[in-house]
């Protein structure tokens, strides 16, 4: 599957299902973190496996679990969804490395290794969205 192809999917959540149970293959997954400000080492924390798993991985042609599939696929749509909100991926990558005082002071980019940690920051992002900023 190519990007714009994956990309176009995004919004459709129930593909979304059905791709993680699937599994995200490798090479789509190099696509995904080539267009990514994150790097390889961010990936692995993002998906709690080492950056030694990732590369075996790719080496084996493997494909995703269905809980990393699922991570990859929440963060590849909040980075969509934060890039409309700002209107750039480059100040929607800004705003992510930046503290924000309604998550406690911390950059939203830590939370993406935890589900709870990607829904506060959609949460944060529908209220700026709306204009409500506080």
């Amino acid at each position: 599957m190519s990007i714009a192809s994956y990309e176009s999917k995004l919004s459709d959540t129930f593909e979304l299902m059905l791709m993680s149970r699937e599994g995200l293959s490798i090479e789509l997954f190099v696509q995904i973190m080539s267009s990514s400000p994150y790097t390889l080492k961010q990936w692995s924390q993002f998906l709690h496996l080492t950056e030694r798993t990732i590369q075996r991985y790719k080496k084996e042609g493997q494909k995703f679990e269905a809980l990393q599939s699922e991570r990859i696929m929440e963060i590849s749509r909040l980075r969509f969804y934060g890039s409309k909100v700002f209107g750039s991926d480059r100040l929607f990558d800004e705003w992510m490395n930046s503290k924000i005082v309604s998550l406690r002071n911390v950059r939203p980019v830590t939370l993406l290794d935890s589900s709870f940690g990607i829904d506060m920051i959609y949460d944060t992002l529908g209220r700026i969205e709306h204009g409500i900023l506080a």
